[in-house]
């Protein structure tokens, strides 16, 4: 299967991993040789419930019985969607009560840009060194990594870029700008949080000269870091959240929340503002509502915060400097990416999946279900200090 992987479906890089997959339950992927691999990635922070979870799989089953597509988003009452949002709209803060449902992050983020120009009438966007926000081309135009979007060029123009968490950078928002995006916590960078109320600075700026904020919560949405969004451990409320990833239980989708009065701005003046033909799709809207429910009505998002805990307290090692990020979104930090490189290469052959952040060579991201158990997490920390004391060994 691998020879036609390689040969028949686009790649992004030369060297993907090339598992060949056979199925997948709980906090456990299974190859084609029925090896299984204990899984501290979720599929890149997507699988919040772990695979084939009954609430999410159940909903989604239920749904294909009574209907899938029916029409272009927006024009129809679906219950799946319209549940979904009102359950969303009760768990934010004001005012952030009205969801536009998409099919990925990075089409989210584009209708979260679309709707600060559309809100303010102004044209600047600023975004962060360093910062990801997806691979579309407004969404790679907020992108702060050159090396990533230089051959795309040109870009949408009027996008200028501070850093994260530098203070002095915040006056550079001014009456010129229409909004700032930021991710809650820098995950290509290395799952960097912000200090010293860097995000409630932004927030006050913003509102002083009329710019939206717009908050990332791709990755740490969803109870990743043992808030619903990772906006709620810092005191602050966006304009624009703008969410992903985990959402739909490891279905494909995205989505962006405002208040009414600023969604609202999309449907007139001109009509048809944003549009989308699945976005909101019912069978997709049914796994994100289960996943929702599942995660509001457990204890799941408090076991977070208690399995951060135990991550810091195993994972201490020679080879590990430090570990970065919060509640299961988390990096172990290396003194060099040959080193992390050999770490997750090693433990894939152990049986465990680690993988990479997309700028900071030295991190091992560990961002595995919220399901997984206190045992689980014990398993997969000693395969990694197993395959960290042969290395110094080897050495």
């Amino acid at each position: 299967m691998n020879n036609d992987f390689l040969k028949y479906q686009a790649q992004t890089s030369p060297y993907p991993l090339g598992m060949e997959v056979s199925h997948a339950v709980g906090s456990y992927i299974y190859d084609s040789n029925n090896k299984k691999y204990l899984d501290f990635v979720a599929g890149v922070s997507a699988c919040t419930l772990g695979h084939q979870h009954p609430r999410v799989n159940q909903a989604i089953k239920d749904q294909l019985d009574k209907y899938s597509h029916v029409m272009v988003y927006g024009e129809y009452s679906q219950s799946p969607a319209v549940l979904y949002c009102k359950l969303l709209a009760s768990l934010l803060p004001a005012p952030l009560d009205k969801t536009y449902l998409v099919n990925s992050g990075t089409e989210a983020i584009e209708g979260a840009l679309k709707l600060a120009r559309r809100t303010t009438g102004r044209s600047q966007l600023i975004s962060c060194h360093n910062a990801y926000h997806g691979n579309t081309m407004g969404s790679m135009s907020v992108m702060g990594f050159e090396e990533r979007k230089r051959i795309f060029r040109p870009l949408i123009p009027d996008v200028d870029f501070i850093t994260f968490n530098n203070e002095d950078d915040i006056q550079k928002i001014t009456t010129k700008t229409a909004g700032i995006i930021l991710e809650t916590i820098q995950g290509g960078a290395g799952f960097i949080q912000p200090h010293n109320d860097f995000l409630k600075k932004v927030r006050q700026r913003c509102t002083e000269v009329g710019a939206i904020m717009i908050l990332d919560e791709i990755q740490p949405g969803f109870g990743r870091t043992g808030t619903l969004f990772g906006f709620q451990n810092y005191d602050v409320v966006p304009d624009i959240v703008v969410m992903g990833k985990g959402m739909g239980g490891g279905m494909p989708v995205g989505a962006f929340t405002a208040s009414s009065a600023m969604m609202d701005l999309l449907s007139d003046n001109p009509k048809l503002g944003h549009i989308t033909t699945f976005g909101g799709h019912p069978v997709i809207a049914s796994a994100c509502l289960a996943t929702l429910q599942e995660i509001t009505e457990t204890n799941l998002m408090a076991e977070v915060m208690e399995k951060e805990k135990l991550f810091r307290t195993l994972l201490v090692h020679p080879l590990i400097v430090e570990i970065r990020g919060k509640g299961l979104m988390l990096a172990a930090m290396t003194e060099s990416a040959d080193i992390t490189n050999e770490v997750i290469l090693k433990c894939q052959d152990k049986g465990l999946i680690l993988f990479w952040l997309l700028f900071e060579g030295c991190a091992i991201r560990i961002t595995p279900p919220l399901t997984i158990s206190e045992e689980e997490i014990r398993e997969g920390c000693s395969i990694i200090l197993e395959v960290m004391d042969e290395m110094m060994i080897e050495e």
